[in-house]
């Protein structure tokens, strides 16, 4: 038998080290050639790390969360014939001790007299009573008489779980009874805390979340969108769509406008690179979708914008979102955005301020439909209106063009058919 050392391999991508975010195995497992043993994560994505020999695991070297450089052991298991490491010699077993010889019991030592009881100290006299107010307990202390006390200790209450309804929040035996029949439950106060670790997904958008928002100075541009005969071109298109067609959403459309909007604006389908200093403005648009999955919010990336027709869109959305959803979406399918789209769809609210992904330099955020009474040629009539809440790196998009390219995506939204002009 021998042992075989599984390493973490090299990615890809100029990745340096990766973290443990689940383990498949236990010490003990046997395993055969192709079995998941954990995944890991990087920058870009996670990646299943499955076993190129079949083995039985002797020990795991890192636990969840922890970062593993590429080259670094993460399995350590035994195999037929040498592996490809040194079996660990086993540590030698020490000689028994001696056992000690016995020694005769020495002879009872004669029993001390007595000491005498001491005298009894006089009663020192009552304090006098005052008229003052009466001191309390201190803060979070509950008041509670002895018996009271008595009781809930043999009946295994918090008595910090009471609501105390005597004076000055003294916990009554009635507070007790309704507490026991389920009358005080909306009162009762909570104790405990969970404490989290932060590992996989969650902690690299913490990280980015930080960097991002510790980097880029944001500007925050919001404008109200009149969407009424885009919806009505949305909704005639549903109707007549195929059944191999995807059901249209507001999103293609907006990716329909971005595409129309950034040759105009290339500062904002750009990348800012502020070690270098380097601007790098993309004339293709790969614009990412910002989707919400179990485990944390993921951008999967609608590659080549501007070579999709509003059905091909459409599906390929559909497609990202559900592999990304599902965790299947490849590590090349959820990098290389340009620029992001975040939407929260129905519950969108009336404005939000999304924070850049970068090295982006703009990120836009449609906000919820809502209806409107509005005057349109002297009369109120009701109009379907939406809110586009968009972010920029000040540094690169001066406030006054984010408004010009802003305006440009609500002329483009508000007349639906020049989206389809090219």
């Amino acid at each position: 038998m021998g042992r075989y050392h599984f390493r973490l391999p090299d990615i890809g991508e100029g990745v340096a080290e990766a973290e443990i975010v689940e383990w498949h195995i236990n010490v003990g497992d046997e395993i055969a050639e192709d079995d998941p043993l954990c995944d890991v994560m990087t920058d870009k994505a996670t990646v299943d790390m499955t076993t190129p020999v079949g083995g039985k695991i002797v020990a795991l070297h890192g636990k969840v969360g922890e970062m593993k450089a590429v080259g670094s052991v993460l399995v350590e298991l035994e195999v037929e014939g040498e592996g490809n490491a040194a079996a660990e010699a086993p540590a030698p077993t020490p000689a028994p001790a001696p056992a000690p010889k016995a020694e005769p019991a020495p002879e009872p030592a004669p029993a001390p007299a007595p000491a005498p009881k001491p005298a009894r100290a006089p009663k020192s006299a009552p304090a006098p009573s005052t008229s003052g107010p009466a001191s309390f307990p201190p803060s979070g202390f509950p008041l509670a008489a002895p018996a009271t006390r008595r009781r809930a200790a043999k009946l295994g209450i918090e008595l910090e779980r009471l609501r105390g309804t005597g004076r000055n929040g003294r916990i009554t035996p009635e507070d007790i009874d309704r507490y026991l029949s389920g009358g005080d439950d909306r009162y009762a106060t909570r104790s405990g805390v969970d404490v989290i670790e932060v590992v996989g997904l969650r902690r690299r958008i913490a990280q980015r979340m930080e960097d991002a928002w510790r980097r880029i100075p944001h500007i925050t541009y919001v404008e109200e969108v009149d969407v009424t005969e885009l919806e009505n071109t949305r909704n005639a298109l549903n109707a007549s769509r195929g059944k191999d067609q995807p059901k249209l959403t507001i999103l293609p459309f907006f990716v329909r406008a971005l595409v129309k909007a950034v040759p105009e604006f290339p500062h904002c389908n750009a990348h800012y690179d502020d070690e270098a200093g380097v601007l790098r403005q993309h004339a293709p648009v790969h614009c990412g979708i910002a989707t919400a999955t179990e485990k944390g919010l993921a951008v999967p990336v609608l590659k080549n914008a501007e070579s999709m027709d509003l059905w091909q869109c459409a599906e390929e959305i559909a497609r990202l979102s559900a592999a990304t959803r599902d965790g299947k979406a490849s590590r090349d399918e959820l990098s290389g955005s340009t620029i992001t789209i975040t939407s929260l769809g129905p519950i969108g609210g009336v404005t939000t301020t999304p924070i850049i992904n970068a090295p982006e330099t703009a990120i836009v955020g449609p906000n919820k439909i809502t209806e409107k009474l509005t005057r349109v040629n002297g009369e109120i009539v009701t109009r379907k209106v939406m809110n586009i809440s968009s972010s920029f790196d000040h540094r690169i998009v001066d406030g006054y063009e984010a408004a010009l390219f802003v305006q440009s995506l609500k002329r483009l939204l508000e007349t639906p058919a020049l989206l389809f002009i090219d």
